[in-house]
């Protein structure tokens, strides 16, 4: 085992701690998994996010403050945040491609879908959102019967049981002004930023601000700075790797505890990873192509010598912790090890690109997005335009820049996207039931797109010394 590659041992955790949950909820252990198990996982998650704050902001500091050329800062941010964008806008294309051909939504029952639709048309009446398809079914007497007054009330009941929490932040990011990102990417308090999690930009927007300063003095003036910068980096990143000797059993302990969470008989767990059948096939096929077809591509375009195999053999750690944990911001530390160590992309480049995509870059978020408001419209028979298709890739594309790096944060952005092309936002309720495994596919997606820009952003800079046999 000592001699087995890490990615292998993550493997062997995450399948051990899946067949763990099958077993618990099998002969009724899953109290004890959640209390004895569970909580390893926990610390697992808890022990990255610490480390992932701190290491951002020591890395981009000590980064940027050895650049020669401060020029070449703003040509470097130029470039992550145009090919980050331009990732994104290819991922919600592939989305709304794949659910426009093969149409989950239209796999539900005729009688269904036409319940669904009545709902829809009474709920837009009653928000005053106008309908801007033909199909107003409610006005013709022979379906009315379809939907009784007690069978909306449940309905309404249950979404708004679930739903209600999200709904007040999306409303509350609805309300805001267009330009308020930007305001939020300026700290009012470091202090305060740097403790929580979910300010990761303003803690970027100060290492960069502080690195570039550090940068333009003397360096009589600040070799002391740069010295401690450095060595604190040079700490977290020990961190990092203390943390993934022990990473198959945390990740073990992770897997066994969120399924036994979500499913009591093995039945349940099986309906789990089943889940909504046609939509979470069509949502995985394109978080799939997106891993394995689109991202190497890119990287093999960029670095010649890169096979496909050895891609994802030197990406692969990052990638299973990020399906185990769900989020990118506690994958960060691992991300920027694997880019560095396995494909040579310098720290200067790693230290910037990478924590702006954790922040900003979600193309499989956005993806699931796409497809989710489009099956959700097909169920309850919307037709959406093609400029509603289109408004609905530029909000996901800017939603994804808000959407916390943290597990199932697209869920919140999702109710703006669908807002934005009059769909009643409570729907999200419907998907609710697999999302969690979703989730965990399309932060793999979110976590490859990083470290596949961060690859081509080194390339272009001059910073990568990639070595074909390591």
């Amino acid at each position: 085992m000592k001699k087995l590659a890490l990615h292998w041992k993550i493997i062997i955790g995450l399948v051990l701690g899946i067949i763990w949950a099958f077993a618990s909820s099998s002969l009724g252990l899953n109290e004890f998994t959640r209390s004895w198990i569970d909580p390893f996982g926990t610390i697992f998650i808890r022990l990255l996010k610490f480390i992932a704050v701190p290491l951002v902001l020591f890395s981009i500091i000590s980064g940027i403050a050895d650049l020669r050329d401060i020029s070449k800062l703003g040509r470097m941010g130029a470039k992550t945040l145009g090919m980050y964008l331009l990732t994104t806008v290819i991922a919600v294309s592939i989305g709304l491609l794949l659910v426009n051909i093969t149409k989950p939504g239209k796999l539900v029952e005729e009688d269904t879908r036409i319940k669904n639709r009545i709902s829809y048309e009474l709920w837009a009446q009653e928000e005053g959102v106008e309908i801007k398809d033909n199909k107003l079914l409610s006005q013709d007497p022979e379906y009315a019967n379809y939907l009784s007054a007690a069978q909306q009330k449940a309905a309404g009941e249950r979404e708004s049981d679930v739903a209600a929490s999200r709904m007040e932040t999306a409303k509350a990011k609805k309300d805001e002004s267009p330009l308020q990102f930007l305001v939020d990417i300026v700290p009012e308090n470091i202090v305060f930023s740097v403790s929580n999690n979910g300010l990761m930009l303003q803690v970027i927007f100060f290492a960069i601000f502080f690195g570039i300063c550090l940068a333009i003095l003397p360096e009589e003036k600040v070799e002391n700075v740069k010295k401690f910068f450095n060595g604190t980096n040079e700490v977290f990143l020990k961190m990092v790797d203390i943390v993934m000797q022990a990473a198959p059993f945390f990740v073990f302990a992770l897997m066994a505890g969120v399924i036994s969470k979500m499913a009591d008989t093995p039945a349940e767990v099986f309906e789990i990873f089943k889940g909504l059948g046609g939509y979470s096939l069509v949502v995985l096929s394109g978080l799939l192509f997106m891993i394995f077809i689109f991202y190497p591509f890119l990287a093999r375009a960029v670095i010649k010598p890169l096979t496909y195999s050895q891609f994802f053999k030197r990406i692969s750690p990052a990638q299973f912790l990020a399906f185990s944990t769900s989020s990118s911001a506690a994958t960060l530390p691992v991300t920027m090890e694997c880019v560095e160590e396995n494909i040579g992309v310098s720290r200067n480049v790693t230290s910037f690109v990478l924590p702006i995509g954790a922040t900003v870059n979600m193309d499989g978020t956005s993806l699931y997005q796409a497809i989710a408001v489009i099956f959700l419209a097909q169920l309850h028979m919307v037709d959406l335009s093609l400029g509603q298709q289109l408004t609905i890739v530029l909000t996901a594309t800017l939603a994804s820049i808000g959407s916390a790096a943290v597990p199932s944060a697209g869920l919140v952005m999702l109710i703006i996207v669908l807002q934005s092309v009059g769909l009643n936002p409570l729907w999200i309720a419907i998907i609710f039931p697999v999302d969690r495994i979703l989730d965990m596919c399309r932060t793999v997606v979110n976590v490859t797109g990083d470290a596949t820009v961060s690859t081509i952003i080194a390339k272009t800079e001059n910073e990568l010394n990639y070595v074909e046999n390591p």
